[in-house]
């Protein structure tokens, strides 16, 4: 119990733990409170003169309704000793009220009875022990000593079980401080990693951030969770990251490609995946990152993959980055509008895309892509946050 108590007490903050020393000494220094409860004047006045003279404080009701009314009064109560055979509410419906509302409290019957049958249903209902009339002073004393010691066990475990809570809910509240740091640390190295590309491919400079919240935005509107859309919005954020690797001779080259330079920059989807995979926190991620360049028809690539084999952050993934792709400038051909398109997308369901995706991003009004754009590029370097576009509140 010691060590418990030591443990508690670096857990908790000065200030809780010391509310709990404070309560601990006032209940020390306090007269432990016993009810009486007899509809007997002559047994109660017994009861008060043997108890009061052994140092305790005692109050004496004469039913069931009125012991309840005290105990509402004065919740400080450590004991009940209750008749079982009393007029209107008897004992037993007395200790059914007290052990559901009062648990730390011990209730001990009283009866002049000699039923086993009684005494079995008050043990069963929840008492503490049992006394038939007439008793001894001795036997008395003995019976309300053994009750306060179980009345202080309930006590302590109740306090030990709320400070238990309250240490929990401390640790809960730290861990989630550190999991948010540590999501925050998360986004830091995400956009490190795609600021890397942007170095290198300057042509599509702030594409990633804009798919990103496009992606997002289209995952929502589909139903997709927190936790699938904190996944999604990784893998969007860093689906060309294996164009790191890809030779600048390829990667910057304004004219068209070979074949044989068209395969060395498809491998920008297994790299990104080789790369990225073995990042414990975007083991899922890889996923969209290795498929989204797949067509819903098969005929995309690295794997060739058909339907619902492409997963399905890839397949919302394909027709934000598609959108993106029609509505940005490039140094060979203007940007086209959101009108122009959506209508490409919409000629391109069930070759290129998913067509129940399609629908969902047809529904969706013109005037939320753009300002998402606008707050993208107009949000302040470093404050982008990768994770952060799929909390409800940013979109």
């Amino acid at each position: 119990m010691q060590q418990e108590y030591a443990q508690t007490q670096q857990e908790m903050s000065p200030a809780q733990f010391g509310t709990m020393r404070e309560q601990q000494e006032v209940d020390a220094l306090r007269q432990e409170h016993i009810l009486v409860v007899d509809d007997e004047a002559t047994v109660r006045g017994v009861l008060v003169q043997m108890l009061g003279r052994s140092g305790y404080d005692v109050t004496a009701v004469a039913g069931a309704e009125q012991a309840l009314l005290h105990l509402q009064d004065d919740p400080g109560c450590d004991l009940v000793l209750t008749d079982v055979m009393m007029p209107g509410a008897n004992g037993l419906t007395l200790l059914d009220v007290v052990c559901r509302n009062h648990p730390v409290v011990p209730v001990v019957m009283l009866t002049a009875l000699h039923d086993i049958h009684v005494a079995t249903n008050a043990f069963r209902r929840g008492a503490i022990d049992y006394l038939l009339k007439p008793f001894e002073r001795a036997q008395l004393l003995d019976v309300v000593s053994r009750a306060l010691d179980h009345g202080r066990l309930l006590k302590q475990n109740a306090a030990y079980r709320q400070n238990l809570e309250q240490i929990i809910s401390f640790r809960t509240s730290r861990l989630r401080a550190t999991m948010h740091y540590l999501e925050k640390s998360y986004d830091i190295t995400l956009e490190a990693m795609g600021d890397a590309l942007d170095l290198r491919d300057t042509e599509t400079e702030g594409h990633s951030r804009r798919v990103t919240a496009y992606t997002i935005a289209l995952a929502r509107e589909c139903g997709l969770d927190p936790e699938a859309l904190r996944i999604i919005a990784r893998g969007a954020f860093l689906h060309d990251i294996g164009k790191i690797s890809t030779p600048d001779a390829i990667l910057l080259k304004r004219g068209k490609l070979t074949p044989q330079e068209t395969e060395t920059m498809r491998q920008h989807c297994v790299l990104g995946y080789e790369m990225v995979h073995k990042i414990p926190f975007l083991r899922e991620a890889a996923e969209l990152v290795y498929a989204h360049h797949e067509n819903f028809d098969g005929s995309g690539y690295p794997r060739g993959l058909r339907g619902e084999d492409i997963p399905l952050g890839a397949r919302i993934f394909s027709i934000a980055d598609t959108f993106d792709a029609i509505t940005s400038d490039r140094p060979y051909r203007k940007g086209l509008s959101p009108t122009q398109a959506r209508e490409e997308i919409a000629r391109c369901s069930g070759r290129q895309f998913d067509p129940r995706i399609v629908r969902v991003f047809l529904d969706m009004p013109l005037e939320l892509w753009s300002g998402l754009r606008r707050e993208v590029e107009h949000a302040p370097a470093g404050t982008f946050g990768v994770t952060s576009w799929a909390s409800p509140r940013q979109l």
